[in-house]
């Protein structure tokens, strides 16, 4: 039991440091000579940055996908508490319901991010607001990040409905 629960906890975690890289890194969408995701668009040549500002085209797009991953990184990290304090309190048999609806809610969440930006990504790297052509692009490590995250997140909140505290 213990070597389970050393496992779904080094998984938990596995889970929250992928939100976490695929939310802050600049890699959603890369090419050449430069490299955008949700906060901001570099030039890889020149090392200078720009924050995408509601002058792109589809700059609502953009905060929705913030927004949820944000909320997505935020759920999974509150699960993990919830899940460790569960832990300690809950009786013999009884099951990580809690802990589980918002696991999978972080799931959700991550899921609606990187759906919209599948969606919207030619809208907006066509903007004017770019000071480079940007849709020569292609989908960088952060956005494939996402879709794994998505997964572990579901199977983690999977795990823990299916999970009983046991001796």
């Amino acid at each position: 039991m213990l070597i389970l629960l050393a496992f779904i906890i080094v998984f938990h975690i596995t889970s929250a440091a992928l939100l976490f890289i695929s939310t802050i890194d600049n890699a959603w969408w890369v090419g050449d000579n430069f490299s955008t995701d949700v906060w901001r668009m570099c030039a890889t040549n020149t090392s200078t940055c720009m924050a995408i500002t509601d002058e792109f085209n589809e700059y609502q797009s953009v905060q929705a996908v913030q927004a949820a991953m944000i909320l997505s990184t935020i759920l999974c990290c509150v699960a993990f508490l919830v899940f460790i304090l569960q832990l300690f309190r809950l009786k013999q048999g009884e099951r990580f319901v809690l802990t589980s609806v918002i696991q999978l809610l972080s799931c959700l969440c991550v899921m609606i991010a990187a759906s919209i930006y599948t969606d919207r990504h030619e809208e907006l790297h066509q903007s004017r607001g770019y000071r480079m052509e940007v849709s020569k692009g292609q989908y960088g490590y952060s956005f494939v990040l996402a879709w794994i995250a998505f997964a572990f997140t579901l199977i983690s909140g999977v795990m823990y409905l299916v999970l009983r505290k046991r001796k």
